[in-house]
């Protein structure tokens, strides 16, 4: 296999062999299927009464539409995003007008429509990232821009974190020990799979 720079970005997941494939695709796993309950998880705790079942569904669905329109070059898995559960308790806490004593199942249609309706939006901007560049748009995107959203979103499920770290914290400590240590001292395929050696080292 052709040596490639460590640094460089790979375009075809196919190039890394199928045995590096398989540890990624399962460190993805581990990662994603976590992350995909945990968000109707927290919504139902909101009181909107989204299905873990429904959510796992259509992230299968998702998924296979994915990897159709990539033509199974990269492997992934689309799972749920914690950049909604704003908009699910803020619907949640709607208690005046029309939402006055409605039915949190009927709240939650208001919620997911409202996803919809960002998913369109986001098609939009795919459509306009496509036709300018995506140079010329993260010019205005770099990473002091987009670093302190996902800094925002960690820090709104930090409470779900130490709740969940609190029924055994030497184990949490240990596997956050664990990702640490390989994020900063790692070297090769280890530096870029620390949550799967989290979860089997702790």
């Amino acid at each position: 296999m052709k040596e490639t720079n460590s640094t460089a970005p790979i375009r075809d997941a196919r190039t890394l062999g199928v045995p590096k494939m398989m540890i990624l695709g399962l460190q993805h796993m581990f990662a994603m299927f976590g992350a995909t309950v945990l968000v109707p998880i927290l919504v139902n705790s909101y009181g909107l009464p989204l299905s873990i079942q429904t959510t796992l569904f259509f992230a299968g669905v998702g998924t296979l539409f994915f990897h159709v329109c990539t033509r199974m070059k990269v492997p992934a898995f689309l799972g749920s995003s914690f950049a909604f559960l704003g908009g699910f308790a803020a619907v949640a806490g709607l208690e005046s007008g029309v939402y006055a004593g409605m039915d949190p199942a009927e709240k939650l249609q208001y919620a997911c429509g409202g996803i919809v309706v960002a998913g369109l939006l986001y098609v939009v901007l795919a459509l306009i990232i496509k036709a300018v560049g995506v140079h010329k748009v993260m010019h205005y995107l770099p990473p002091v821009v987009t670093g302190p959203i996902i800094i925002l979103i960690g820090l709104n499920l930090a409470p779900s974190a130490v709740n969940n770290a609190s029924t055994c914290w030497w184990l949490a400590l240990v596997a956050m020990a664990i990702i640490i240590a390989a994020n900063i001292w790692g070297k090769g395929m280890i530096k870029i799979i620390p949550i799967l050696l989290g979860v089997v080292g702790a």
